[in-house]
C-alpha cells in the first residue's frame, strides 16, 4: 500500500513507548503495534487526533505516501 505509518519514528522522537500512548489514547497496545507496522487498513479520525495531541505533531507526521513503482 502506498500509504506508509511511521508512528515509530514518532514515538522515538518524542521518547514515548507505545505502552504509554495506548494508555493515554484509549486503545490497546496490540492496535499500536498494528498501526506501527502498517497492518491496518483504516484508523478513526478520532484516534488520529487523539495520537497527534498526545505527540504533538500534525497527521502527515506520522502518515506518508509512497507510491508503488510500476515494473
Amino acid at each position: 500500500m502506498p500509504i506508509v505509518v511511521t508512528l515509530d519514528i514518532m514515538l522515538a522522537k518524542r521518547k514515548m513507548r507505545s505502552k504509554d500512548l495506548a494508555r493515554h489514547v484509549g486503545i490497546t497496545e496490540q492496535n499500536i503495534s498494528l498501526l506501527k507496522s502498517g497492518k491496518v487498513k483504516g484508523m478513526r479520525f478520532e484516534t488520529l487526533d487523539k495520537i497527534c495531541e498526545i505527540l504533538e505533531c500534525q497527521p502527515g507526521d506520522l502518515l506518508v505516501y509512497e507510491p508503488e513503482c510500476e515494473p
